[in-house]
């Protein structure tokens, strides 16, 4: 029987953001609340850099380096050394508001929700980092800005709010957003909908944070299957490899010390995927 395997020790109090890169041959992902970023090799080595306050995802760049998403807003970084360039801060009226997830699209540019630190206010949004480093509030307001994906055409983003438990999609219209819908909404047994990620096929895949499990889901939002994970709390996904046929789970160990296995990345092998595969990530053109 084909099992879930792991690929880092237990622990990160709030693991996010995998992102696969070719270039690496490595699985990137970071532990927010412990200002680390981690990388994962193919070749079973791994890696981190340590960030001088929180760290939500990274995205590469086509010309070399990173974009990522701090607590103080974008940043242009790169490692070995490690160095940051504070691009912008997008919500400089709410100092305790961090960013928290992003996708790049196939326009080259970022699309990056955001969220209060301590979630005690409705104070995060959704923006958009142009290539020319300008960017844009463009929708809002959410509790915990979660997400997002594109549909594999770019016509579309799905974007959530796990503190509302709803998942939203919008056309992409000309590079703009239009036609906010309700796609879906968690009923409670299935625990918050955390970080997404589209397969080739079509499919979306939600981590569920609280039940254990990734489910993908048509694009009528009706459930296809789910596959169930060691940690209760699974905060994202991403399919990675040179065939996109595996898929690499983050996981948080925040506020659940009885889960043991709280904070692990997570592979899902090739067998368990049904035969689906994934999007070679997009790359931030600036």
């Amino acid at each position: 029987m084909t099992a879930i395997l792991r690929r880092s020790a237990p622990g990160a109090i709030l693991g996010e953001g995998p992102l696969w890169s070719k270039r690496d041959q490595c699985v990137y992902w970071v532990d927010i609340l412990s200002h680390n970023l981690h990388a994962y090799y193919l070749s079973g080595e791994s890696k981190t850099w340590h960030f001088p306050e929180p760290i939500g995802w990274v995205i590469e760049r086509e010309k070399g380096g990173f974009i990522a998403g701090l607590m103080s807003g974008f940043a242009e970084v790169t490692l070995d050394p490690l160095t940051i360039k504070h691009i912008a801060t997008p919500y400089p009226h709410e100092p305790e508001n961090r960013l928290n997830d992003a996708k790049a699209d196939d326009l080259g540019r970022i699309w990056a929700g955001s969220m209060h630190k301590p979630i005690e206010k409705i104070s995060g949004a959704f923006y958009r980092l142009n290539t020319d480093l300008s960017w844009q509030e463009v929708d809002g307001p959410y509790k915990i800005a979660n997400g997002p994906t594109f549909s594999a055409d770019h016509a579309r983003v799905y974007h959530t709010d796990t503190g509302k438990s709803e998942i939203y999609v919008f056309d992409v219209i000309d590079g703009e957003l239009a036609n906010k819908t309700l796609w879906l909404t968690f009923p409670e047994d299935w625990g918050g909908p955390d970080g997404m990620t589209t397969d080739a096929q079509g499919g979306i895949w939600i981590a569920h944070w609280g039940p254990g499990r990734v489910t993908r889901f048509n694009p009528d939002a009706t459930v296809d299957f789910s596959i169930d994970l060691p940690a209760k709390q699974i905060t994202s996904l991403c399919f990675a490899g040179d065939n996109l046929n595996r898929v690499f789970v983050t996981s948080a160990a925040e506020n659940l010390p009885e889960d043991r296995e709280g904070g692990t990345l997570f592979e899902i092998p090739a067998p368990l995927l049904r035969g689906h595969t994934g999007l070679e990530p997009q790359k931030f053109g600036g």
